[in-house]
């Protein structure tokens, strides 16, 4: 499945920004989807998952109660609305699919990666 990421940006802090991912090449549905991001330094981190129907989700403590993870699988679509944005949610921001049952937090669990979309938030 190919994955494209768009909707980062500038954004101050306290603001928000809603990322996009679309799929393509294979039934979506198919597909757990997750978030990860990177910040130049450090390695990449888990931000959030979404079930293949979409009625799960898991978040990264950090991100709770300020993200939310959706999906439209009629628009083989997932989102991460980011609101009250801090610094340190500044990264690259990368879409995920998986196939497997059960994996979620690390990058080894997923098969197909987007491309990144770089998310800056001023102080």
């Amino acid at each position: 499945v190919q994955l494209q990421a768009s909707g980062g940006g500038l954004a101050q802090a306290g603001g928000s920004l809603r990322l996009s991912c679309a799929a393509s090449g294979r039934t979506f549905s198919n597909y757990a989807m997750g978030w990860f991001r990177q910040a130049p330094g450090k390695e990449r981190e888990f931000v959030a998952w979404i079930s293949r129907g979409g009625g799960s989700t898991n978040y990264e403590d950090s991100v709770k109660g300020r993200f939310t993870i959706s999906r439209d699988n009629a628009k083989n679509t997932v989102y991460l609305q980011m609101n009250s944005l801090k610094p340190e949610d500044m990264a690259n921001y990368y879409c995920a699919a998986t196939s497997m049952w059960g994996g979620r937090y690390y990058s080894k669990d997923y098969n197909y990666w987007g491309q990144g979309t770089q998310v800056t938030v001023s102080s």
